[in-house]
């Protein structure tokens, strides 16, 4: 049993947001600091087969944390020297906001889930852009971009460019968020029309590489006119996918009734389903999210057509080496199905 599982329960008495909270001091404190570099040490797995080259950025390994877990730029450092691969920062908005009042985060644990309805809480575009600029990241750092949730449908645009445009020079990669499912008026940035003139926009302002984050909860006709866009617009990638809103009749426990955005193992196949289904259509990199907590999760998103993975839900409850052992986990993967390197195994199975 590693010290993180038996540190676990007592840091499940605690509220998950106040977990939450704290884990992200520590690792903010850490930052710059000798305990930084000793994580950096210890923690990242350092293998030339794990490396690969995706969205023109150098990543030293395909696992990843995803929008959400550090959602005003706090922490990129930290996480880092967790072993991740990438970071991506996020949701920004143009404006701070609070998000929605709480309690507003859920543990499941019997089925390794969250459920989620913190909304879009963040510091603000202009912030997290100056914190970006200043933390000088080893590894590359996505921004995902976000509309306020007072910013009518007509001057969405204009706020994803405010928002791009404020963060441009810290983000190495850009991810359009049209798919929360804990803010209101998202929705309607879903439909054709909504998402090419917001992306529109950014590829006007010079947003590049630019993706697109869908929704697992898209019916089929509507990931294939999302898919048309990234294909007309010539975008650069796809994120595949954000939490749902769906209850499988496997979820136990009291919280498994709460609204909000589910994440965990129980997303897990159908996000994998998702990736095939994106990477089969468009010839551009996919990341694949949704589930992924060990080595051979990661290698089914990898094997049907994900370049890069990413996880939030796995750091609450396997902790702070999760990534580790899922590189590690990789690596042995890679060797026994002959692949030289994690680039090979991309789409193995499509």
């Amino acid at each position: 049993m590693s010290l993180y599982e038996t540190l676990r329960p007592l840091l499940f008495r605690l509220p998950p947001e106040t977990a939450h909270r704290l884990s992200q001091v520590g690792l903010q404190v850490a930052q710059r600091t000798p305990f930084e570099r000793g994580l950096a040490a210890a923690l990242p797995v350092r293998d030339e087969r794990l490396e690969t080259t995706v969205l023109g950025q150098e990543f030293p390994n395909p696992v990843g944390v995803a929008a959400g877990y550090d959602k005003s730029a706090r922490i990129p450092r930290g996480l880092a020297a967790l072993g991740f691969g990438f970071v991506e920062v996020g949701g920004v908005t143009a404006s701070p906001q609070s998000g929605n009042p709480g309690p507003r985060l859920f543990r499941l644990p019997a089925d390794r889930a969250l459920i989620n309805r913190l909304g879009l809480n963040n510091d603000g575009a202009d912030v997290v852009g100056r914190r970006l600029a200043a933390l000088d990241t080893p590894v590359p750092v996505g921004v995902n971009l976000a509309k306020g949730e007072s910013v009518p449908l007509g001057a969405a645009p204009a706020e994803y460019r405010e928002v791009y445009e404020a963060v441009a020079a810290g983000g190495d990669f850009f991810v359009v968020n049209v798919s929360c499912p804990n803010s209101q008026g998202f929705e309607a940035l879903q439909t054709r029309d909504a998402m090419a003139a917001i992306l529109s926009e950014l590829r006007d302002a010079g947003a590049s590489p630019l993706l697109v984050k869908l929704s697992p909860d898209l019916p089929e006709p509507a990931v294939d006119d999302a898919l048309e866009v990234v294909r007309e617009l010539g975008l650069d990638g796809v994120v595949a996918t954000n939490t749902t809103t769906d209850r499988p009749a496997s979820l136990s426990g009291s919280a498994a009734a709460e609204s909000g955005g589910l994440s965990g193992r129980p997303l897990e196949s159908s996000a994998t389903a998702m990736v095939r289904y994106v990477a089969e259509r468009v010839d551009v990199p996919v990341i694949g999210v949704g589930g992924v907590a060990t080595a051979a999760g990661a290698y089914r998103k990898i094997r049907a057509g994900a370049s890069l993975v990413q996880l939030y839900t796995a750091l609450v409850y396997r902790g702070p080496a999760v990534a580790r052992e899922i590189n590690r986990g990789l690596v042995g993967l890679l060797e026994r199905d002959g692949f030289d390197s994690v680039a090979d195994a991309v789409g193995a199975d499509l």
